[in-house]
């Protein structure tokens, strides 16, 4: 089980793969905002946890493990945003909410929170209640 740091590296990672096809020391360290020294400190790390194979010089791969595991941090992480952006949640806090809860939460309140965002999906109306509620209870109007 990833720790969650390698959670954030491993998100990262598939990310700049995803959308670039390919993950370089320097684009995940600015990414994260930390050193290159420390992106090369956890990419050994995980290379040995067989999440990616990294050759000095060369780059890096995610292995099927590393895939899998990276998909579905990356699919938390959209998950939450949308449930936070769902609930009214202001749109320049939700990024930052998101880093703070997501290593918090277990995979089982994951389901419940996609769960519960589908139940909003299949239904406007729902939403508009919830809104409606909010608003009674914080005194806007």
């Amino acid at each position: 089980m990833p720790t969650p740091s390698m959670e954030d590296y491993l998100e990262r990672i598939y990310q700049l793969i995803d959308e670039k096809g390919y993950a370089r020391v320097s684009d995940i360290a600015e990414g994260l905002e930390v050193h290159p020294s420390s992106v090369t400190k956890m990419i050994q790390k995980l290379d040995k946890d067989d999440y990616l194979v990294y050759e000095k010089y060369r780059g890096l791969i995610l292995t099927p493990k590393g895939k899998k595991v990276g998909k579905r941090l990356v699919d938390r992480h959209q998950l939450l945003e949308q449930f936070l952006d769902m609930i009214g949640v202001d749109k320049d806090l939700i990024y930052k909410d998101v880093e703070g809860i997501e290593h918090h939460l277990s995979w089982d309140s994951i389901t419940r929170i996609e769960t519960l965002v589908e139940y909003f999906r299949r239904d406007e109306d729902r939403l508009r209640q919830l809104h409606d509620i909010h608003k009674e209870l914080s005194g806007d109007s």
